[in-house]
């Protein structure tokens, strides 16, 4: 069986002429999700990507790890047939059989790119659809609300059929907005902060603090556990372990007890900002929200934005805990108990 994943821009259609240097890093991105999956051929064309799986490979686990490609609005898995009538009708019924005999609805949506396919769209409809009702008659047509959607697509090479769209993970590809670095506590916050930001075409560092004996190697652990996780959608990310026991110490030893955390984060910063700049990255990511706790008040974030020389996003700024533990679920960036 012919099969491909075909996949649709999301909002780099949105863009002008710079269009295709955004689909371009989709494409790479693409290809490096898929490396370690056997090879595959990506290919552009009318709008639309389409991957190839090219002898064995794992076209399965390349649906599962597409779906997590920043940049995609939706994708199908397609199958490739002749572009003939006959054939069309004959595999539409083979290939979309188990979503057939489940539902009790259905429609043909037609796409025709290549204009000198014999049938206009709506002709192709009706003909398509006729063959279905006649291979399964417990159908019934429901153009406004079908349980299933049977898709063709005539292109200049084939013809491509396939069911209902997947989604993707929507925003622009990773890399193409600039670099950032992540600072991470270890909880769910800053790896929420640091995937809204990678959806928006960031590609990311982490910076995290530890202050042996006060925090332990499990909590290390969990940050790298974390971090694990959202590179499955920002891909590679480069983690930065900075000891911070002398600095804490001379805190606590030295500063009034009330100005402690604002003194240690701005302190934070200002590492984060060194590394940062020897790197050559632009801006600093944090999963602070307005009013969470008591360092972060608009007060305290002013005196924490004093210290950085460069953007600082908090794109949580206006989320409460149980949006974040929404999307921390739903995108599976956490996966320990919250």
């Amino acid at each position: 069986m012919n099969e491909v994943l075909l996949i649709k821009n999301g909002e780099i259609a949105l863009k002008g002429l710079n269009r295709g240097s955004f689909e371009d890093v989709l494409m790479k991105n693409i290809r490096w999700r898929l490396k370690k999956l056997g090879k595959f051929e990506i290919t552009k064309a009318q709008s639309t990507i389409c991957v190839r799986p090219v002898g064995e490979a794992d076209l399965e686990e390349a649906v599962e790890q597409v779906g997590k490609v920043f940049g995609i609005a939706a994708f199908s898995r397609a199958l490739v047939t002749e572009k003939d009538l006959d054939a069309i009708k004959r595999d539409a019924a083979v290939y979309l059989k188990d979503a057939l005999q489940k539902a009790k609805t259905f429609k043909v949506n037609a796409k025709r790119s290549d204009k000198t396919f014999p049938f206009k769209s709506p002709e192709l409809q009706q003909e398509l659809g006729g063959a279905l009702l006649e291979a399964y008659p417990h159908l019934k047509v429901d153009v406004h609300h079908p349980e299933v959607t049977v898709t063709v697509e005539i292109r200049d090479t084939a013809a491509y059929l396939h069911g209902a769209q997947l989604p993707g993970a929507g925003g622009l590809p990773v890399g193409t907005s600039g670099e950032a670095m992540l600072l991470v506590s270890g909880g769910i916050d800053s790896p929420v902060a640091g995937y809204l930001m990678a959806r928006r075409g960031m590609k990311l560092s982490a910076m995290h603090f530890v202050s042996p004996p006060y925090t332990s190697g499990r909590a290390l652990a969990k940050v790298e556990t974390l971090l694990e996780k959202l590179s499955g959608y920002a891909g590679d990310i480069t983690f930065y372990c900075v000891p911070f026991t002398k600095i804490q110490e001379a805190l606590r030893d030295h500063c009034p007890e009330e100005l402690f955390t604002i003194l240690m984060r701005r302190l934070m910063m200002k590492i984060a900002i060194r590394v940062a700049e020897r790197e050559g990255i632009p801006a600093l990511i944090t999963g602070e929200s307005l009013g969470q706790v008591a360092s972060q008040t608009v007060l305290a974030l002013a005196a924490t934005n004093a210290a950085a020389d460069r953007p600082v996003f908090r794109p949580l700024i206006g989320m409460d805990k149980s949006d974040i533990v929404q999307i921390a679920r739903r995108r599976a960036i956490c996966t320990i108990s919250l």
